[in-house]
């Protein structure tokens, strides 16, 4: 099939997924067709039968528009890549505007041929995003106006429903899934360039936003550094990095407390680490988590959102509410004192992981495009 895939590029779950995705399907023998303002950032080089259209943004520069309109090039776009490569069908990830410029370029394509539309949601665009009263309406008509809607897990989905009251809105649940073939553990892995001998190693990945709990990173490894050495690696950028960097300052860990910034890679990082820090407001599935734990790093995480559907607290990770520092300090350092609980966690981990491996999923993704394709 010839599928065109929408996403936003930067760094972030939704785009990660949509581009893994796009991979996984060409790899399979389909051809897709990226659709943005920028190349996603998990689309590393030349891939066979992957191929990226760059929506025009240089009419930002004409005088008319104080605000270019990015949504109205986006859904030209997505008509012309549609009518030119025959797509059998658009994919877009995130409904604001990537839903309602598929349903506006859908329509545009309507007197020559049907492209039916697949909306996947993936959790701020429902949870902050679509509740913003500005959007809620246009982010309703574009769930319901999609041909088929998906949620990476049952809580995003239910919390759909309670927002929307959509009821009768047909949304299929695929959870995010995992490339093995990257994200596995390696005993090899190397340390030494990471953290000194003789320390633990706790990773955070993010795109450090607020409801990411930044602080809450550094204040639960800064209780945990107390009772076993350790080293803290930040991956990533965003807002809140100014101040995760003050607090680890003000609890005197900054020097054991390593930012790396955004990297494009992380898998070797995560097979280096012991644990995975995830103590998030709330997280729509938790994408991060589950590539540190195909790598043999269970997660700390909070117990909200999609999580749970994740990690088993207990046996392949550590769940306590949003904002319980001490206590996920608390289990942290229990886990990190008994290596041979820190392995049965371990290996409960990669086991849950591979029940969300790449070819448990994406061939549901595959019969959704057969079914809408008709």
């Amino acid at each position: 099939m010839r599928i065109g895939v929408t996403c936003y590029p930067t760094y972030g779950g939704s785009g990660a997924l949509a581009t893994e995705l796009g991979l996984a399907l060409a790899a399979r023998g389909h051809e897709v067709h990226f659709i943005s303002y920028a190349s996603p950032f998990r689309l590393r080089g030349y891939a066979e039968r992957v191929f990226f259209h760059e929506v025009d943004t240089t009419g930002a520069r004409y005088p008319l528009f104080d605000h270019f309109p990015y949504s109205l090039a986006l859904a030209s776009k997505q008509y012309e890549v549609a009518k030119r490569e025959a797509l059998d069908v658009l994919h877009v990830h995130y409904a604001i505007p990537h839903a309602t410029t598929a349903w506006l370029a859908r329509e545009m394509l309507r007197p020559e041929r049907v492209v039916p539309v697949i909306t996947t949601l993936h959790g701020t665009d429902i949870t902050l995003v679509g509740q913003e009263a500005g959007f809620f309406e246009i982010t309703r008509f574009s769930i319901e106006h999609s041909d088929l809607v998906t949620a990476v897990s049952s809580f995003l989905r239910d919390e759909t429903h309670r927002t929307f009251g959509c009821v009768s809105c047909d949304i299929r649940v695929i959870p995010n899934f995992v490339n093995l073939e990257e994200y596995h553990p390696d005993n090899a892995a190397c340390r030494d360039a990471l953290a000194p001998a003789g320390h633990r190693v706790l990773t955070h990945v993010s795109n450090f936003r607020e409801v990411k709990r930044v602080k809450d990173v550094v204040r639960i490894f800064a209780r945990v550094n107390r009772a076993v050495p350790a080293t803290l690696l930040m991956v990533g950028d965003g807002p809140e990095r100014g101040e995760a960097e003050r607090e680890a300052e003000h609890l005197d860990v900054a020097d054991r407390v390593r930012f790396l910034g955004r990297l494009d890679r992380v898998a070797n990082i995560l097979q280096a680490s012991d644990l995975f820090l995830l103590p998030s407001q709330t997280e729509s599935f938790g994408l991060a988590a589950l590539e540190a734990m195909a790598c043999g790093a269970p997660a700390v995480a909070s117990r909200a959102g999609g999580l749970p559907e994740v990690i088993d607290d207990g046996i392949s990770g550590i769940l306590e509410p949003p904002g319980s520092v001490e206590a996920m300090a608390r289990r942290t350092v229990e886990v990190l004192q008994q290596p041979a609980r820190l392995q049965a966690f371990r290996e409960a981990a990669i086991a849950k992981a591979r029940t969300f491996a790449s070819e448990q999923v994406v061939p549901m993704y595959e019969a959704l495009y057969a079914e809408v394709a008709g």
